[in-house]
């Protein structure tokens, strides 16, 4: 039994970084745009019209709030982290260290599906503002390759959401630099975007459409609060990033942050002025923000953030794509996943045929899946990764009390401790078959880890 819970050394992961097979050339500007990059993308320009309609209405606002609270609690943990142990692998690494091998590999393995998942499901929101911007050109593609067969739609694949994913494929396994100049570009791109879209729509508020605010009551906000976690995929992609940014120590925890913090700000004024904008009961649709500004007029400005809503939730892709690589390239790397996934190509210095095999899986999932499916399950493995890195930061204190770190999260083990608790309590609102979906993922886990990885693992050879 001791052998599920043997922990990997600090010093031999810091020693493992140090062999720099991943080239270091991020700044705290790219880092920061990293996240930004992943976080501002289908959340708020999809989600927010599909969480308004069905579970909070207006108050989608406080749903935000709630959310960022939660999600700052962990941004914190994993600040403290990433600043101590600047290691790829972000909670899957901090819980090696701390919980040990099993729980180590466990969310590793819920963390794949969150990553895997979350890509289609945000490819199929890139589908939707896609074939909007075509539209506006008098271009249909056929109804056939434009939705999965469980939309109803009469749809066969989604043809647009596995395209997209197959080009940033491309881009990610190039290399570090490219991707990151492209990120950067677009999200540019982006934030020129939803700030036209506050700047036009504020004056079409009508507060008679925040009427009644709280259709769905406090439940309502709270099943609310879940979803939209979804929304706020990201901010902890950065810490998977650790061994390819310049001085970790001191970037990592500003990056973390600042991110979170800019988009918690832009999310809670874009839902605000959308739901003001015409009634919630109209925004379960693939395009809400497009739809609301036709419905006041504005064609010329919706046929614009169509265009950065494209822009902008390719770099959710690509944040997410790369996230992926990095976590099964640590876990390859400790000898529980096979040793393709740790191969690093010598030209482009990144794994290229991990990148490829996840491009491949997500893109075949994304064609044939619907979105609201794949958020709850992706917002289920970020609750359960966030939990246990709230857990894992107080081990951390107690069993390396003089770790340095250039961030510390304040009054351990008491704010950690409230944001499992939130963490679990926004889990228990997900629908049913969200957590028996999680449960059965789980236990293909288990199977796996006992059957293969608990052997090969390089701790067990040693």
């Amino acid at each position: 039994m001791s052998s599920l819970f043997r922990k990997k050394q600090l010093a031999h992961m810091l020693a493992q970084s140090e062999k720099k097979e991943l080239a270091r050339t991020m700044s705290l500007m790219d880092l920061i745009f990293l996240g930004v990059g992943c976080v501002i993308g289908t959340g708020i320009f999809v989600v927010t019209g599909v969480v308004a309609a069905e579970s909070s209405g207006p108050a989608i606002i406080l749903s935000f709030v709630l959310a960022g609270i939660a999600c700052a609690l962990a941004a914190f943990c994993y600040a403290e982290f990433s600043s101590a142990v600047p290691v790829s692998g972000s909670v899957y690494t901090y819980t090696y260290a701390t919980l040990g091998e099993l729980f180590a590999f466990l969310i590793g393995w819920d963390l794949m599906l969150e990553y895997v998942l979350a890509i289609s499901a945000v490819s199929t929101g890139w589908s939707a503002y896609f074939q909007s911007l075509l539209a506006g050109f008098d271009i249909h593609i056929p109804a056939i390759l434009t939705s999965a067969p469980s939309m109803g739609k009469g749809g066969l694949i989604d043809l647009p959401a596995v395209l997209i994913i197959l080009l940033i494929t491309a881009l990610v396994s190039k290399g570090v630099k490219e991707s990151i100049k492209f990120n950067n570009f677009m999200v540019f791109v982006k934030l020129a975007v939803i700030l036209l879209f506050i700047f036009v729509g504020v004056w079409y508020v009508k507060p008679d459409n925040w009427t009644p605010f709280v259709p769905f009551g406090f439940n309502g906000i709270i099943t609310g609060a879940a979803t939209v976690f979804f929304a706020y995929i990201g901010f902890d992609v950065i810490a998977t990033a650790s061994e390819e940014v310049k001085d970790p120590k001191k970037t990592m925890p500003i990056g973390i942050i600042a991110s979170l913090l800019i988009c918690t700000l832009l999310y809670m004024t874009v839902s605000g002025v959308l739901t003001g904008m015409i009634s919630y009961t109209e925004l379960n649709v693939g395009a809400p923000v497009a739809l609301a500004l036709n419905s006041v007029g504005q064609n010329q400005v919706a046929g614009i953030i169509s265009v950065g809503a494209v822009f902008g939730i390719t770099t959710v892709i690509l944040a997410l794509i790369y996230a992926q690589v990095r976590l099964s390239y640590a876990m390859s790397r400790d000898g529980l996943l096979p040793k393709m996934f740790a191969r690093v190509n010598k030209n482009t210095h990144t794994p290229f045929k991990n990148t490829w095999l996840t491009g491949f899986v997500a893109a075949g999932i994304a064609g044939f899946v619907d979105l609201t499916t794949l958020a709850h399950l992706v917002n289920m493995g970020t609750l359960a990764a966030f939990t246990l890195i709230s857990i894992a930061i107080i081990v951390l204190r107690k069993k390396f009390p003089d770790l340095k770190a250039s961030f510390r999260v304040p009054f351990v083990p008491v704010l950690p401790a409230i944001s499992a608790l939130l963490c679990i309590y926004l889990a228990s609102s997900l629908p049913l078959i969200t957590w028996i979906s999680f449960v059965i993922w789980i236990g293909i886990g288990s199977l796996i880890y006992f059957s293969y990885s608990r052997k090969r693992s390089h701790l067990n050879q040693k």
